[in-house]
């Protein structure tokens, strides 16, 4: 039995899919300070106009420059692996299928859109980059990005992860990046959380924050602010994901998946592996799409569908969104990828739609998910990947209980082998689980009550 599937050089999709040309409700826009939808000008301070172009962009196919496909080769295409012996230990009559984004450069699908990011903006001349990171993935990615097409890069890495993941530090100083703590000291935003919580874990829209102000400080215009997920030209890089893996389900001799899964923090994986199939579902395909997330930061779970913020500073535009509220500090589980306040607008929007349904775990359950995939698989996954695994063991059992053969895919984000300080601690019971209590949810959302709501 084969259990992986490649692509040839020439099978690689050379179109992006761009989504908000199928859906059937309209996209809510972003909108200014005074409640009004913004326009691209507004957002010239921080992206290029060539990278704002997709962000509004209304067009269901979007090319892949010629010169971004030459570098996205260096690993693409990814495999498509069936879990075969997965599903042996499970006893399960479903076909599990999971793509292998962990081969890039930087181990995780991060390079997907951080490669495009980093060409237009070199292309649109400017000089340096500045981001932010939770667990690393991106932070790394975009260093390796910016290595190759000539530009400066300025990493904020969230400190918990910062601590706890030490050699994504490395990673990034081995491309060229320049990665601090964050908060930190070198940015109004960053001096203002540390005056009021000196020992703080940090949180994604902190590092967000400090990495929009260096930014837009620049007085001399050549930086911009580079994104690693939410954005809709960052969910729009990464359905290269999901276009690969319909041509290998094919390959494996499988008409369509029953399940499609993803973990989610901001949603760019996520989007990536289920864009495509989100697709197939409007036009009358049965699937089931499921956004796994912690229960420590349950955004779609139990988050507002509320304009918010994407950073605690409030520097960005008001995005219609699943949101814990733009001050919200997660606990410091170490699914650092996964610990965001709030969620894509796109994939906001298909949950409100009834497309996408959104699942929580624990920590404790994921780790133990992780555990089974390596005694099975033999790949030792991210915690962030880990929730995306947990969830397709359920559906596996499920299908078990109920004998039916069902096809699942869910997308191996990325590997784990610089997390491994997590897995330690979970060998050793020093992992616990944490579910956000109810008054520090409610406590959180208040402070986003006077923004408008979301029709």
């Amino acid at each position: 039995m084969e259990n992986k599937v490649y692509l040839t050089r020439d099978e690689v999709p050379r179109q992006w899919y761009n989504i908000v040309a199928d859906l059937k409700t309209p996209v809510k826009p972003p909108l200014g300070p005074d409640g009004k939808p913004i326009g691209p000008e507004q957002l010239a301070a921080v992206f290029p106009m060539n990278i704002i172009e997709q962000e509004v962009c209304q067009d269901r196919w979007i090319d892949i420059p010629e010169e971004v496909l030459e570098i996205l080769y260096r690993w693409r295409p990814t495999p498509l692996r069936r879990a075969t012996y997965l599903e042996q230990h499970l006893k399960t009559p479903a076909r599990i299928y999971y793509k292998d984004e962990s081969v890039s450069p930087a181990g995780s699908h991060k390079p997907n859109t951080a490669v495009p990011q980093a060409w237009y903006n070199k292309q649109f001349g400017i000089k340096r980059l500045t981001t932010e990171t939770g667990a690393g993935q991106w932070g790394s990615a975009l260093a390796f990005a910016c290595n190759l097409v000539g530009l400066e890069c300025k990493i904020f890495m969230v400190r918990v992860s910062f601590d706890q993941k030490p050699f994504r530090k490395t990673l990034m100083r081995i491309w060229g990046g320049n990665c601090v703590a964050s908060p930190s000291n070198e940015t109004q935003a960053g001096r203002a959380i540390l005056k009021e919580f000196p020992n703080t874990p940090g949180s994604l829209g902190i590092a967000i924050s400090e990495a929009i102000e260096q930014a837009v400080g620049d007085k001399t215009g050549q930086t911009r602010y580079s994104l690693g997920s939410v954005l809709n030209h960052v969910m729009l890089h990464q359905t290269i994901i999901g276009l690969e893996s319909k041509k290998q389900l094919e390959k494996f001799g499988e008409k369509m998946p029953d399940i499609v899964i993803g973990c989610a923090g901001g949603g760019s994986n996520f989007a990536g592996i289920s864009f495509p199939f989100v697709c197939d579902k409007i036009h009358g395909k049965k699937i089931d799409i499921i956004a796994t997330e912690p229960k420590a930061c349950p955004t779609m779970t139990r988050g507002a569908y509320h304009y918010d913020h994407g950073d605690i500073a409030g520097l960005t535009p008001l995005l219609a969104m699943y949101t814990l509220g733009h001050k919200f500090i997660p606990e410091p589980i170490h699914a650092g990828g996964l610990r965001y306040h709030g969620m894509a607008p796109l994939v906001s929007h298909v949950i409100c739609d009834g497309l996408v349904t959104p699942r929580a775990y624990d920590q404790l359950t994921c780790f133990e998910a992780a555990e089974t995939f390596a005694k099975t698989e033999g790949f030792v996954c991210a915690p962030e990947t880990s929730h995306a695994i947990a969830g397709a063991i359920d559906e596996a059992v499920k299908a078990r209980e109920e004998g039916k053969k069902k096809v699942i895919l869910f997308n191996y984000s990325g590997h784990g082998l610089l997390d491994l300080m997590g897995y330690e601690k979970f060998l050793n019971g020093e992992l616990k689980n944490y579910e956000l209590p109810q008054a520090k949810l409610d406590e959180s959302l208040d402070q986003i009550l006077h923004f408008p709501e979301v029709k």
